[in-house]
């Protein structure tokens, strides 16, 4: 017994999981599963929170750049317009230009240079400044800081036309003594004469870089300066993608776009220009990668902690299994010693039913053992109970013969009856007849009691012939036609009468009816409650046996009544459905 167990043990041992499996998935399902519905919500509101932050931000910063932008151009405007413009300083160039005395121009040159030290004084944000005159061979006029000789206004990279003026940048500074990049703005100086003067002016040394800042972004970001042409004039990434100055954009002042690899965010300025600020995905999405990082580690974290749980769990789960599976494998071995328990509610309350099956076990061993003892000596009455009645048949069959030989004909005619009747009574046929075979056993029955009162009383059996097939219990009738005759049928003029018809086709309806003296209302009562004390006083023995017999094999579909009436006699009727033989149940 124990190795089949075993081998039951091995073999389902990988058709199911183990328990510590199951722990461990259910327990990472049921710390995943939050988690991971969390998550999911919170990725949707967080990308998209994120991102528009993101988005905002750097449309705010790169607006912000643009509006330093355009403030530049329009401070070098107004200071190019003060310089090209202003009556005096103007006369004051025009005389430097026509007058010969070396003595009255240089008067006139630090009157200039005074004005223009005033000017970049008043504006902080002005670099280099200087008159122009090309064409000759010193074509710088006046300047405040040291400028390079060989200034050409061809070579510096155009940016945009605005008021009149021509504006270039981002370059290098034509300050000798410097290589900041700045901004730089040349106006026509109206001035008499057939020369050309011209005002050139720079932005300051730092003003560009702190126009396009990398700190206002709180991130890395590449600056692009588009001009009014639509040529990149500046370009901080040399690496990034061609072709972002011939994108298509929407009409708006502020746009959004993404192109391989890059967010792209441009500000298109009324003066003409475009700045756009370009900025990686990886870089763009960092917040977000960080925050998917946070939630790796807190699901790695969540993983070891279900592990670990389910680990404790089952340290807590397998000392009690182990002796709930010592239990059984005792129980198979046929020790039926006392449980231990585990001091565990759950398991101790198992293995106290497991207890009480191990007790019902024994119970039901010692009962099996009883009962086959019992069917050993039923199996030797039930040979015996057909012993008997064969050894009766054979006396009786002796005695009719006897009879015949001796010429008693009154004895072998009564002999056969008796024969007949025990032979129906007594024989080995189905518990299932017909009505026709029950009627005949009763004739057999009936004459034979015919003899024994002297033929005091008739009877008389009224069939359908529709009846005669219907199948029926065994001894049915019989013991109810017994129980008429015996207190039933008065002394003289005696009568019993059988009557079977059949009943809407689908029920049989049988009585028996005699004229004796009737029964007490009563006792009516108690015979058909099977009551105690009618049996005793030999009443109601075989009614209570039919009124049995119609319940084990129709149930509730039969109607069992007894009318009697005192001095007129008894009716005893039954009414039941109309069956075949291979709808009976033996």
């Amino acid at each position: 017994m124990r190795g089949m167990l075993r081998q039951l043990v091995s073999r389902n041992r990988f058709a199911a999981r183990s328990l510590r499996q199951k722990l461990v998935i259910y327990l990472m399902i049921g710390c995943l599963l939050p988690l991971l519905l969390v998550g999911i919500v919170t990725y949707s509101s967080i990308y998209s929170i994120l991102t528009g932050k993101i988005q905002s931000g750097i449309s705010a910063s790169l607006q912000q750049e643009s509006a330093s932008l355009e403030n530049t151009i329009n401070n070098l405007d107004f200071a190019s317009k003060q310089f090209a413009l202003d009556g005096q300083i103007v006369q004051e160039v025009s005389s430097f230009l026509q007058e010969k005395q070396i003595y009255k121009k240089s008067q006139i040159m630090a009157s200039i240079n005074e004005k223009m030290n005033l000017v970049n004084f008043t504006n902080p944000y002005l670099g280099l400044t200087a008159y122009l005159l090309p064409g000759t061979e010193d074509q710088i006029l006046f300047t405040n800081l040291s400028m390079e000789s060989d200034f050409d206004s061809n070579k510096l990279p155009s940016f945009i036309t605005y008021n009149g003026a021509k504006y270039f940048g981002p370059h290098k500074t034509m300050y000798k003594d410097s290589t900041n990049i700045v901004f730089s703005g040349l106006r026509v100086v109206r001035v008499s004469g057939k020369q050309e003067v011209y005002i050139y002016l720079e932005t300051n040394y730092n003003l560009f870089r702190n126009i396009l800042s990398q700190q206002s972004y709180g991130m890395k970001v590449n600056h692009l300066l588009v001009n009014e042409q639509g040529n990149i004039t500046y370009m901080e990434d040399k690496d990034l993608p061609e072709g972002i100055e011939k994108l298509t954009w929407d009409h708006s002042a502020s746009d959004h776009r993404e192109y391989k690899g890059y967010h792209l965010f441009r500000y298109d300025s009324p003066q003409g220009w475009q700045l756009i600020a370009a900025v990686k995905k990886s870089t763009f999405n960092s917040e977000i990668y960080s925050w998917i990082t946070k939630m790796i580690v807190l699901a790695l974290s969540t993983l070891l902690f279900a592990g670990l749980l389910a680990y404790l769990i089952w340290r807590q789960v397998y000392r009690p299994l182990r002796k709930v599976n010592v239990e059984i494998v005792r129980m198979a071995e046929n020790r039926m010693t006392p449980v231990s328990f585990t001091n565990v509610e759950e398991f101790d309350l198992v293995l106290n039913n497991f207890q009480m099956m191990k007790t019902q076990v024994n119970d039901l061993i010692d009962a099996v053992a009883h009962n086959e003892k019992q069917k050993s000596q039923f199996e030797i009455e039930k040979l015996l109970s057909q012993i008997n009645p064969h050894f009766l048949h054979n006396t009786l069959n002796t005695v009719q013969w006897l009879a015949r030989l001796n010429g008693q004909k009154e004895i072998d005619r009564l002999v056969t009856l008796l024969v007949k009747v025990l032979h129906y009574n007594l024989g080995k046929q189905s518990l299932i007849v017909t009505i026709g075979d029950e009627i005949e056993a009763l004739h057999h029955y009936m004459e034979l009691q015919r003899i024994r009162y002297d033929y005091e009383f008739e009877f008389t059996v009224d069939v359908d012939n529709s009846a005669l097939s219907v199948a029926v219990p065994r001894f049915l009738l019989q013991p109810i036609v017994e129980n008429a005759i015996y207190h039933g049928v008065s002394e003289r003029n005696g009568r019993v009468t059988i009557q079977i018809r059949t009943v809407d086709g689908d029920n049989v309806s049988l009585s028996v009816e005699d004229n004796g003296a009737g029964i007490e209302p009563e006792a009516v009562e108690k015979l058909l409650n099977d009551d105690e004390g009618s049996k005793r006083r030999g009443l109601g023995i075989g009614l209570s046996y039919v009124n049995r017999m119609l319940r084990r094999y129709y149930g509730d579909n039969v109607q069992f009544t007894i009318q009697s009436e005192l001095g007129s006699g008894t009716k005893v009727s039954i009414v039941i459905p109309r069956k075949g033989k291979e709808e009976f149940d033996d």
